[in-house]
């Protein structure tokens, strides 16, 4: 549990101050992004810090972490299959505890099938039953002795990692509940202390069923609140696993992440690493808080291409990080614990830390990896060539044999080296000197930096606040000839504010922004082919063979083209008189919301404060109204009367109209009287809707809503042009109404003033208290280079103007306050 420095015990507080100021200006509120300052802080005073641990199965996690702790917490080995989170905390000597959370029965079987199916075996198999469980593990059996080792393939691993899971599931069938994880408490086990359930832990049965173990742990790396995670690998078997592992690096609560990589054994990052990486950097709670270790270093001493291919990739992908560490996790842990607590008496660990890795059914003693490595390090590694150790492994002996001559002839001298060699010593005293020294410093140098930002916009905007309202007059007649003074300025920013509000107006139109205008227009759409179908379906060749009639008196008959001229005529008009109304209304209802909005804008108070009337904006849109519905109704008669001429393709060979006429004709000349054209009503009627259908389609779809785009331009445009000019021309009248009013508005406005510069007065107190408080912080942690602006009352004091006619001000902050 961290535990914060006196000058830093309101550290919170006072960057919340700063946070509150900045969210009562609502002119920087957009400028600024607090989240960084947010997560910054929560870093700077968390009690915890947590450091994640996390790369793909079998990179050496646990094993580093082991050797960060010198004690043997974690199961470490290859082909582990479960997704095991562990959480290590700081505890007194006294109260070591581990807490065990193990995987549900459900959870065990889907891992155990998706295991079988990478190894391709039968997924029927049921583990609870000790028949089937022991086939499965007889088969997996098969397959390590058919790769030739647990550790020599990675099918091989996984086979030993099932085995694991089937023997720990068969060992705590007692304390694995069907469906939710079971929770112990060191206690509830019986253990003694926190080696004892280390080791219950640690023994690979038991580490391949439980889903979490809390450890604490006395060790001054985890004091300060440091909090190391073991996490699942990155490309577990089980991809929820996979995806905890992601999660906890997205995780607000991660503070920092040692990226355990296997790019040393294999010559470049795995599709899963570059994600991992990916993640890291796009968490704000851990910024450049990454350590990237390279481990399983001692491959590359034995294989000058894996060598070759780890510079390049060091010198590209990973240039300019400065926290890159090789490593060999295995070496230098196990060597620092053979140096420190075996000897010649249990063959250097072989009877003892070993012991378990030594055992073998056929009297034959198995060898330990990291014998495996030791004797490799030895005979191949080429590190010794330059030391004074001139070792020898010899073909008729076995590793055994010649691991425990070898230390018995050069002993820790050698151990020393291989430590060295390993890289271990250099990580944990870079993560130690990070934790116990720089990481405080750290936490609150970024949070600083974070805020400098912040403090820098609120100084420079109290500051023009401040000065602004010193240099305005205190005296009501001093004020009044102030006002005056701005007056033209007012006139013309309030005719440029019309104008743009104007343009904004006209151009959400154009571009189809303004959704009350497209409601009126589709519904203006809808009415023209409403009343076409109205009057197609209700269209009376009687009516129109009678006017055809009526024009030529001598005659007793009509041809078809006249009755279809009349039609034509007929149709024409009655849709104008459809788009002459809809428009009238369109533009009404238009010229109505623009005038409610111009009426709701800053602007329009203005006008009236300065000249007592709108300065005939309202009359100006009216007029505007009248003149635009001429306009569109113009515009609408033309388009109408186009309407009245066959559409041009009408009587063009091939098409369905030319044949329509030809057949309707045909009908009609079966007799000389009217009885003959109006059996052919029907077919007239679709005649003339294949005519108009596509006019109308044209009009409403395509034409009109341009001519009514183009029409409100031309309109409003230069209406709202002229009329800013006209503004500004009402100086005279403005300057004479201004008389009469400014008296009283000079006096509020002097008592307004006075209260907004006491009340910024408060405002730039409790900012100087506040960087004053995270300044006394910095300066505690000695981190003066990173202090916060405050402002003083020189910064305040007003410059001279000797030939202005504004009175001379020379007060500051301090005597304002006083």
């Amino acid at each position: 549990m961290t535990q914060l420095l006196p000058q830093c015990s309101d550290l919170a507080g006072n960057v919340n101050h700063l946070l509150e100021l900045l969210q009562g200006e609502p002119s920087l509120r957009s400028q600024q992004d607090t989240a960084a300052i947010e997560t910054s802080l929560k870093k700077a005073i968390s009690p915890k810090f947590e450091i994640v641990f996390a790369g793909a199965f079998s990179a050496g996690k646990s094993m580093l972490i082991n050797a960060l702790l010198e004690r043997e917490l974690l199961y470490s080995a290859e082909g582990h299959a479960t997704g095991t989170e562990c959480y290590i905390e700081y505890a007194a000597p006294d109260a070591e505890r581990v807490v065990l959370t193990f995987l549900s029965e459900t959870e065990i079987r889907t891992l155990v099938e998706t295991i079988c199916q990478r190894l391709d075996l039968s997924k029927s198999i049921d583990i609870a039953t000790p028949e089937h469980a022991n086939t499965l593990h007889q088969y997996c059996q098969k397959i390590i002795e058919t790769e030739g080792g647990e550790s020599k393939s990675d099918r091989a691993k996984q086979a030993r990692g099932l085995q694991l899971l089937i023997e720990g599931f068969q060992q705590n069938r007692d304390r694995i509940h069907p469906t939710t994880n079971a929770t112990y408490s060191m206690e509830q086990f019986n253990f003694a202390n926190l080696a004892d359930a280390a080791g219950f832990a640690r023994r690979g049965s038991n580490s391949a069923v439980l889903k979490r173990i809390e450890y604490q742990c006395h060790h001054p790396l985890l004091k300060d609140g440091n909090v190391l995670v073991d996490t699942p690998g990155i490309d577990a078997p089980v991809k929820k696993d996979a995806e905890l592992a992601y999660r906890k690096i997205e995780h607000p609560d991660t503070s920092a992440v040692v990226s355990v990589l296997k790019a040393a054994s294999a010559g470049e990052l795995a599709i899963e690493e570059t994600e991992l990486l990916e993640k890291t950097r796009s968490n704000p709670g851990i910024r450049d808080r990454v350590f990237y270790v390279f481990n399983r270093i001692d491959e590359t001493w034995y294989n000058p291409q894996l060598d070759q291919r780890l510079k390049h990739l060091l010198q590209t992908d990973f240039r300019g990080i400065d926290r890159i560490y090789p490593t060999s996790g295995l070496l230098g842990f196990y060597g620092s614990r053979v140096k420190k607590d075996t000897g010649g008496l249990d063959r250097f660990g072989l009877d003892s830390i070993f012991a378990q890795s030594v055992k073998s059914l056929g009297g034959e003693e198995e060898t330990p990896q990291f014998v495996i490595e030791f004797n490799n390090y030895c005979a191949s590694s080429k590190k010794l060539l330059r030391t004074p150790f001139k070792v020898s492994i010899h073909g008729y002996e076995t590793p055994n044999e010649n691991y425990v001559r070898v230390l018995s002839e050069w002993g820790t001298p050698l151990l020393d080296q291989l430590i060295a060699d390993s890289g271990i010593e250099q990580f944990r005293n870079a993560i130690s000197r990070y934790l116990t020294e720089e990481k405080r410093p750290q936490l609150f140098a970024t949070l600083a930096d974070d805020l400098q930002p912040l403090c820098i916009t609120l100084k420079n905007h109290f500051q023009g606040l401040y000065r602004d309202l010193e240099s305005q007059p205190r005296e009501i007649e001093a004020m009044i000839a102030w006002e005056l003074t701005q007056l033209n300025q007012e006139l013309q920013d309030v005719g440029e504010a019309f104008q743009h509000h104007i343009a904004e107006e006209v151009n959400q139109t154009l571009v189809n922004q303004d959704p009350m205008f497209d409601a009126d227009f589709q519904k203006m759409k809808a009415r023209m082919v409403s009343r076409l179908d109205e009057l197609l379906n209700t269209f009376s060749v009687v009516n129109a063979y009678s006017r055809a009639t009526k024009s030529h008196p001598r005659n007793a008959t009509a041809p078809l083209l006249a009755v279809l001229v009349e039609a034509l005529y007929y149709l024409s008009n009655e849709l104008e008189d459809v788009l002459v109304a809809e428009l009238r209304e369109l533009v009404t209802r238009f010229c109505q919301r623009l005038l409610d909005r111009v009426r709701q804008a800053e602007y329009y108070r203005q006008l009236y404060r300065l000249l007592g009337n709108d300065g005939g904006i309202e009359s100006l849109i009216e007029q505007l109204e009248e003149k635009l519905t001429e306009s569109l109704i113009a515009e609408a008669r033309t388009e109408c009367d186009r309407y009245v001429r066959e559409s041009p393709r009408f009587y063009d060979e091939g098409t369905f109209s030319i044949y329509q006429f030809r057949q309707t004709l045909q009908q009609t000349s079966q007799g000389y009287d009217c009885e003959s054209i109006i059996q052919a009503e029907p077919a007239i009627r679709q005649l003339l809707k294949l005519d108009f259908e596509p006019k109308v389609s044209t009009t409403i779809r395509k034409h009109f809503r341009q001519t009514i785009n183009n029409s409100i331009k031309t309109r409003l445009l230069p209406m709202a042009e002229k009329q800013a000019e006209a503004i500004l021309q009402q100086y005279d009248k403005a300057r004479a109404y201004l008389e009469r009013t400014l008296e009283q508005e000079a006096a509020e406005k002097i008592a307004s003033n006075a209260y907004k510069q006491g009340d910024l007065r408060k405002k730039i107190a409790r900012y100087n208290q506040a960087i004053e408080g995270i300044n006394s912080c910095l300066t505690a942690m000695n981190l003066q280079k990173h202090h916060l602006p405050s402002i003083g009352d020189g910064e305040l004091v007003i410059s001279i103007d000797e030939s202005s006619n504004t009175p001379r001000l020379e007060d500051t902050l301090g005597d304002s306050i006083d």
